[in-house]
């Protein structure tokens, strides 16, 4: 892998609703040498979220949609055409994106989501692998498109569940591995941009 200088790293934005632990572990991977992305701006559909804590302390650009307005929609694109962005990262953000807004942007939004894919799509997915008594779980990093969780999975890790494992603990063992794949699907997409 090349080495890339900041300025060859690709604009990126990164779309949150919440904590924001795999914004504040991208903006990490983002300051590494070998990282290909430099984070420019964080949107939010939440002006309480505390992961806007992450992008203010790392002084980045945070936006505030409400992505029930059109009008506010239509301004983020322009926002993020200014700003050169060339890839969106979802990171527990709880919206569904429009068919419009995905066109915009066709291949160039990724999500992470706490399941195998296409198993467990969608919310509470801790809980139902518990209660269906799963063997495994693991996390899913895919493209987005217009079918929730539905897009080209990138790459998924796999962890074993184990017999003392509640919501709370198995959760906790997911999110490890989230931080560690979704910087790994970053560098895979864009070693060939």
């Amino acid at each position: 892998m090349v080495k890339l200088i900041g300025v060859n790293k690709i604009n990126t934005s990164v779309f949150i609703s919440g904590k924001g632990t795999n914004l504040k572990n991208l903006i990490k991977f983002s300051k590494s040498n070998n990282s290909p992305i430099k984070i420019n701006i964080v949107i939010s559909n939440q002006k309480k979220a505390y992961g806007i804590k992450y992008a203010k302390k790392n002084k980045i650009k945070i936006k505030i949609i409400n992505f029930s307005k059109k009008h506010e929609v239509n301004q983020l694109l322009k926002i993020l055409k200014f700003n050169n962005i060339r890839l969106i990262c979802l990171a527990g953000f709880l919206k569904i994106l429009s068919k419009d807004f995905i066109k915009s942007f066709k291949g160039k939004i990724i999500n992470i989501h706490p399941s195998l894919l296409p198993k467990y799509k969608g919310l509470n997915t801790h809980e139902r692998v518990l209660e269906n008594n799963e063997k495994f779980t693991g996390c899913s990093v895919h493209f987005v498109n217009e079918k929730l969780d539905g897009g080209k999975i990138i790459l998924q890790k796999k962890i074993k569940i184990f017999k003392k494992d509640d919501i709370k603990s198995l959760k906790k063992r997911v999110l490890k591995e989230e931080y560690k794949l979704y910087p790994k699907s970053i560098i895979k997409i864009l070693s060939n941009y």
